[in-house]
């Protein structure tokens, strides 16, 4: 099917054109078919007011024809959502109008009939923001921007340069500035489940001075100086580094690869002032470009400090996984300062949205009902400083319905002591199996 749809060059017109007033169906007709346009798609690649499964109806999707697939025809497997609103809607980051517009293209990207979608755009003609979606989890790829005549052809074409250039892996950061939360045993176990899934990881410890996802799980001798060149070196990539980590079932003669960029013993020697003349807070994630295109996770080991090493690993990130203990305050308080605190500056350095925080969950022993209570009250004493932090630690929770679910991992014991058999314990336990199987599906697999 031929499309002699003219393309659009430019926007500013069309943005000029467009009244203050503009209703949604005037951004619907006045301005989307243009913007559209402007990031590629025909008009047999876009489909209006289309049903998303169970999320509602978006304004737009759009996906790229096949040779026998006409998106138009067959509607199947949209690639980008496209949500308008009326010009009087107030986009502006954590207005109530733009959490709701956030909020309603969220459950659009995870209809059942969206579950091949990657992008998600919101728009009223006055902002624009977009959003990638990787398995279960919508985070922003762009800050939300103000549309003026004299930066929209730049705005969408950033955009349409991260689309067509989508890339395959979601980089996560296990982070919390208290220790002993299990944040190594969550990184290595959540790779080595996703692994045996058929997942392409990679994970980088970068706790130095502990070195533990190193030695004591995967019992690898620690790096000396090749990480630190690595990051330092513009001419050497960070492949240089990374070393596969083989595990064979004997049992079902099954072998199971994932890849590791060890600790490095060089790096832990170093104190902070050394840093500086060396890196930046982006060389990690710079460093990282290429592997973005060929792995499906990246998991990031991350010290419990906010000196420069972590910064470097929680600006790399696209989102945070942040461990918590529900019998230690320390690790509750610390997991609110992370989000309030450490996030938001690498998100302004960053300029995209990112890194951020997904919900806190509970690594540990099984929780007993009086247990369970004394971690909310902690909770809720949190959360009466800052309401916004909700979603991090309650994500059902509306006024609707009080649903105070957190994730649980039970049996942290079991988990732990498998690391003396050099083994990620998924390996080695089946429970741990059904455990680490359950949080991937909680934060990642849709």
């Amino acid at each position: 099917m031929k499309d002699n749809t003219p393309k659009v060059k430019s926007l500013k017109s069309y943005l000029q054109h467009l009244p203050q007033d503009a209703s949604q169906a005037i951004v619907s007709t006045n301005f989307a078919p243009y913007l559209i346009s402007y990031l590629g798609f025909s008009t047999t690649e876009r489909i209006p007011e289309y049903e998303t499964g169970g999320g509602g109806i978006t304004d737009f999707a759009t996906r790229r024809n096949l040779a026998n697939d006409i998106f138009l025809q067959t509607k199947s497997n949209p690639f980008l959502l496209i949500e308008l609103k009326d010009r009087y809607t107030n986009l502006t980051e954590n207005s109530p109008g733009y959490k709701a517009t956030v909020n309603q293209l969220k459950r659009q990207l995870l209809g059942t009939k969206c579950q091949a979608a990657q992008w998600g755009i919101i728009t009223n003609g006055s902002h624009i923001q977009l959003f990638r979606k990787h398995g279960k989890i919508i985070f922003p790829a762009t800050t939300c921007i103000e549309l003026t005549p004299d930066n929209i052809d730049d705005t969408i074409a950033l955009i349409k340069t991260k689309i067509d250039n989508t890339p395959k892996a979601l980089t996560v950061t296990v982070y919390n500035n208290k220790g002993g939360v299990g944040k190594t045993t969550t990184t290595i176990n959540l790779a080595a489940i996703l692994a045996f899934l058929g997942k392409k990881v990679l994970v980088l410890d970068f706790d130095f001075n502990q070195r533990d996802l190193t030695k004591s799980i995967l019992n690898m001798e620690p790096e000396d100086g090749l990480l630190e060149k690595a990051l330092t070196d513009r001419n050497i990539d960070i492949k240089s580094v990374i070393r596969p980590y083989i595990y064979i079932f004997q049992t079902k003669k099954l072998k199971i690869t994932f890849d590791v960029v060890p600790a490095d013993n060089k790096i832990a020697e170093l104190t902070e002032s050394d840093y500086h003349p060396h890196m930046k807070i982006s060389t990690l994630h710079r460093k990282l470009d290429l592997a973005r295109y060929e792995y499906d996770y990246i998991f990031i080991d991350a010290a419990p400090n906010w000196r420069f090493t972590s910064q470097l690993a929680v600006y790399a990130a696209d989102v945070v996984l942040l461990p918590t203990k529900h019998n230690n305050s320390f690790s509750l308080n610390n997991a609110a300062i992370a989000i309030k605190e450490f996030l938001p500056p690498m998100q302004k350095l960053k300029k995209d949205g990112t890194p951020i925080a997904l919900p806190i969950f509970f690594n540990g022993e099984k929780i007993t009902q009086p247990q369970l209570e004394i971690a909310q009250k902690e909770i809720d004493q949190i959360l009466e400083n800052d309401k916004n932090l909700v979603p991090y630690f309650y994500p059902r929770y509306t006024n609707a319905k009080k649903d105070l679910h957190i994730h649980h991992l039970p049996e942290y014991a079991i988990i732990a002591s498998a690391a003396f058999a050099r083994v990620p314990a998924v390996y080695k336990h089946r429970s741990v199996y059904d455990y680490y199987k359950d949080l991937a599906k909680e934060y990642f697999l849709q």
